[in-house]
């Protein structure tokens, strides 16, 4: 067994286990690049296949909306019931035949997920349009759909038909014959050769494969058996569901450790640190399957009886992701403000106020732009983000920061377009969202505030005092011997008696009442109540 050495690396995958979540954190330079949470009790609905049922079409949305098992219905558009156009891929032989799939391999589709691969057959040759859908799917019928985003916020998941399952170096097309390679993958040479490599796999008929990115410059032999592990595994689909009844689960994306192993794992990863001994054989097992010796040599075991993040100083790193505001090398800062319709990223100059030289400018823009690339992967926030930066003269330096942030996001595993700053300063971008955000996983909507983040100050709440005092004071000024006592928190007695006690004693006074003012902690802020001293009953 190999245990944790201390040496620090470049880049390292640090994993934590415990009993009801598991974390995952790369590191680079001791500096926090991505971070990932999962929860024991909530299943995997990313990327999850299942056969679900339409309960009703809306044409109004042209969107169809499907049972599959969820609290909320999934949402299925109607261009997502299409035959897809798959934005990752590039047909290996676009302008010739396709490719002829090779002898010898039996099709490991069996009697449940044939029907479907029929369907979608005669689905793809019959060049259907989205005027088609409501004909050929009825109300009540069973389809089988792949989760491609997850509940966010009041809507349920979203779904499609296409259907891909992605390994360590490809992506199996179960119902689409495409072979293709990945777009990221932009050497000449290096796509020449992946499309030998996947011309010659042995591909099922029916059967279509993508080479993913991280398969560049891998030899032919990672790719055939990343082959035979998908295809085993799109076998156990039929195992499980002998006699399916919509709607039910087909197949379950894999835990985090299973999904960093396979996604974020590459050449530059010099150390994978984990906490956990079952964990630690599971992963060496699981790469020297996939990825050869060399990648499981670099798996340590953890076994310090300091937690693992804190020793790596990362769980005070994941702190400051929740804060507001991020800090800038320069003295600058961004401030992040998450609303329901877009994502606000404002940069402000901080120290280097009053210094409104270009090169100072440009420095904190560029500065902002590294810091917003990675707050948003930190985050896992996404949809519209609009970001405004510090205003700049020159062209020259609005192409520079269009370009910083065009560079740094194609290290995002997250599809994002942006385009260029405009005439307003504001640079608008789309990343994509397939998961609620960190702070959403994390944090529930405060039950005072309903997710304001604000309270009422001191000042407006002793108004509220005094005109509820006023108002109850009115209605009994003709009882003798009227007392009240007002019950608040402390911070706002400490108002009442300082600034304010001069209005409370014209109060009495006008009214002849007595009047009490207690502190009790256990009320919220903007909580008080007016109380008879002697029954307790709650003045209304």
């Amino acid at each position: 067994m190999k245990l944790f050495r201390p040496a620090k690396k470049a880049k390292m995958l640090v994993i934590n286990c415990e009993k009801l979540e598991t974390r995952v954190a790369l590191m680079n330079q001791g500096r926090l690049e991505e971070y990932q949470i999962e929860r024991k009790e909530e299943k995997q609905l990313v990327n999850s296949v299942y056969l679900g049922k339409i309960t009703h079409l809306q044409d109004s949305l042209q969107a169809a909306f499907v049972d599959i098992g969820t609290e909320k219905n999934a949402f299925l558009h109607y261009k997502d019931m299409l035959p897809a156009t798959y934005d990752m891929i590039e047909k290996v032989k676009s302008d010739g035949p396709r490719r002829q799939h090779q002898q010898g391999r039996k099709n490991p589709l069996g009697n449940f997920t044939k029907r479907f691969a029929e369907l979608e057959k005669k689905r793809r040759n019959s060049r259907i349009r989205v005027e088609d859908i409501p004909r050929l799917f009825n109300q009540g019928s069973e389809i089988l759909v792949q989760v491609t985003k997850g509940p966010i916020g009041t809507k349920g998941p979203r779904v499609s038909t296409n259907i891909s399952i992605p390994g360590r170096y490809l992506v199996l097309l179960p119902f689409s014959d495409h072979i293709g390679l990945s777009k990221k993958i932009e050497d000449p040479a290096e796509r020449q050769r992946l499309r030998k490599i996947m011309n010659d796999l042995e591909i099922p008929e029916g059967m279509g494969c993508i080479c993913r990115t991280v398969g560049e410059d891998r030899k032919d032999i990672f790719f055939k058996h990343d082959l035979d592990l998908l295809l085993e595994l799109w076998q156990r689909v039929e195992h499980i569901q002998k006699n399916p009844k919509a709607p039910c689960i087909v197949y379950e994306e894999p835990s985090l450790i299973l999904r960093t192993m396979r996604d974020f794992l590459t050449e530059e990863i010099d150390e994978i640190v984990v906490d956990d001994e079952h964990e630690y054989t599971y992963i060496r097992d699981f790469l020297a399957k996939i990825a050869g010796s060399e990648m499981v040599g670099k798996v340590t075991l953890y076994k310090k009886p300091t937690p693992v993040f804190e020793h790596f100083g990362i769980e005070k790193q994941i702190s400051e992701v929740f804060h507001r505001q991020s800090r800038l090398p320069s003295g600058g800062y961004i401030c992040i403000d998450e609303t329901e319709a877009l994502i606000a990223i404002d940069v402000n100059s901080g120290s280097t106020k009053g210094k409104k030289q270009p090169e100072i400018i440009l420095k904190t823009n560029l500065e902002a732009a590294n810091e917003i690339a990675r707050q948003l992967r930190l985050r896992n926030i996404g949809g519209l983000v609009v970001i405004d930066f510090i205003d700049m003269d020159h062209a020259r330096d609005r192409e520079a920061v269009y370009r910083q942030m065009k560079s740094l996001v194609r290290e995002d595993s997250a599809k994002t377009n942006i385009l260029p700053i405009s005439k307003f300063g504001l640079m608008e971008m789309t990343r994509q969202r397939e998961h609620e955000s960190l702070s959403d996983a994390v944090y529930d909507a405060c039950p005072y505030c309903q997710g304001g983040g604000k309270v009422k100050s001191a000042l407006s709440m002793s108004v509220e005092i005094q005109r509820s005092l006023q108002e109850i004071l009115r209605k009994h000024k003709s009882e003798r011997g009227l007392a009240i006592k007002v019950m608040m928190h402390p911070s706002i007695l400490a108002r009442l008696k300082n600034e304010d006690a001069a209005h409370l004693t014209d109060m009495e006074d006008k009214y002849g009442k007595q009047l009490s003012f207690r502190a009790d902690p256990a009320l919220h802020l903007e909580e008080f109540k007016l109380l008879d001293p002697v029954t307790g009953v709650e003045y209304k």
